[in-house]
């Protein structure tokens, strides 16, 4: 049961159906509890999330509600609270990933706890192309070009930022941002972030 002060706040509150609805719900509560409790600044603050009593197969996410602008924030001051937020949130093991899949749309995104970030950059992508060619079939152009990624781009980009004594820091990211997900707060002026899929990451993933 929700207490009755918090339904008396303006609160949003997105609804899915089904077992897929309820682990998106949950996934998007603890995915924004986390950058929430990383940077609060920016990021809208989650609530709780659960399932109707009269109707079981149907599930919420609850979230503070705010008046956007509908807006990009600035460029003067949003890269700057961006980058913050990757200074705070250093992945407390030391490792890159995520501990449960996120949700992209209604595709589960799942990048696995790896000790180096191609390797879970790779993995996590390797899962958007599985399910892609799950959905649409075969695609000898595209299945060419996605065997080329893996095998040639990646490697180049990725590990020599691993290799001969160089390292990368995990630290969290949103995972989905761009200008459906991010504004500005009416009521404060400030750029807000929320719907993120974080994971992480190399801070440049972002």
């Amino acid at each position: 049961m929700l207490d009755k002060e918090l339904l008396n706040e303006k609160i949003l509150a997105p609804v899915l159906r089904g077992d897929q609805g309820r682990y998106g719900v949950a996934s998007e509560f603890h995915s924004m509890q986390d950058l929430y409790q990383v940077m609060p600044e920016i990021v809208i603050q989650p609530v709780a999330w659960g399932t109707y009593e009269d109707t079981p197969d149907t599930h919420f996410f609850l979230c503070d509600f705010r008046e956007m602008s509908g807006e990009i924030p600035s460029v003067a001051c949003f890269p700057a609270l961006l980058a913050q937020m990757h200074r705070r949130g250093i992945a407390p093991d030391g490792k890159f990933g995520y501990p449960v899949a996120t949700f992209g749309g209604n595709r589960a995104l799942v990048f696995p706890i790896q000790d180096r970030w191609e390797r879970c950059f790779s993995l996590g992508l390797r899962g958007v192309f599985a399910a892609e060619f799950e959905m649409h079939g075969p695609d000898k152009e595209l299945e060419y070009l996605t065997q080329s990624l893996f095998d040639k781009v990646i490697p180049r980009l990725l590990r020599p930022l691993e290799s001969e004594g160089r390292s990368i820091t995990p630290c969290l990211v949103h995972g989905d941002l761009w200008d459906g997900n991010a504004s500005v707060d009416l009521a404060t002026g400030r750029p807000v972030i929320f719907d993120g899929t974080p994971l992480y990451a190399h801070n440049e993933c972002e």
